[in-house]
């Protein structure tokens, strides 16, 4: 809600921050703690480090970038939309694992064992972030 990128990230800390006491009220303190470490904590710290390695551009040179990117990405939207359509007219069977209850203290076994694609794709998710994050970053060597 506001323009100014750290107060964006102070104010999505203390949202998680509120989130997490709620989860703790409710009697959810493992949700309340990873909510606690993991949203106010970890992504907060990510997105002030990502803030700092950032430089402001002119108006000019956003337009240029922007152009350029069209340029470059112009037949992603299509691409995208293509393949929604063909997942959409094909059946696909994904099997889900369904709710399991867990034994007490087994935490271990139930992610590894009968979980385990839920740790995959988390491990996808961070693989996707972490190259968005390269490609983000990445410097253009000046062509002499």
């Amino acid at each position: 809600m506001t323009t100014r990128l750290i107060r964006s990230v102070v104010g999505l800390a203390m949202v998680s921050i509120f989130i997490s006491i709620l989860m703790f009220r409710l009697n959810s303190p493992i949700a309340g703690v990873f909510e606690l470490s993991v949203c106010a904590g970890l992504i907060s710290v990510i997105f002030i480090t990502a803030i700092s390695f950032t430089q402001r551009i002119t108006v000019g040179q956003y337009s240029n970038a922007k152009s350029d990117r069209m340029k470059k990405y112009w037949i992603l939207p299509f691409l995208i939309a293509a393949v929604g359509m063909y997942l959409a007219q094909k059946k696909v069977d994904i099997k889900v694992a369904s709710p399991v209850r867990m034994p007490e203290g087994d935490v271990q076994n139930l992610m590894w064992n009968v979980r385990h694609m839920d740790i995959l794709g988390q491990i996808i998710i961070l693989l996707a972030g972490a190259i968005g994050v390269v490609i983000l970053f990445k410097h253009l060597k000046d062509k002499k």
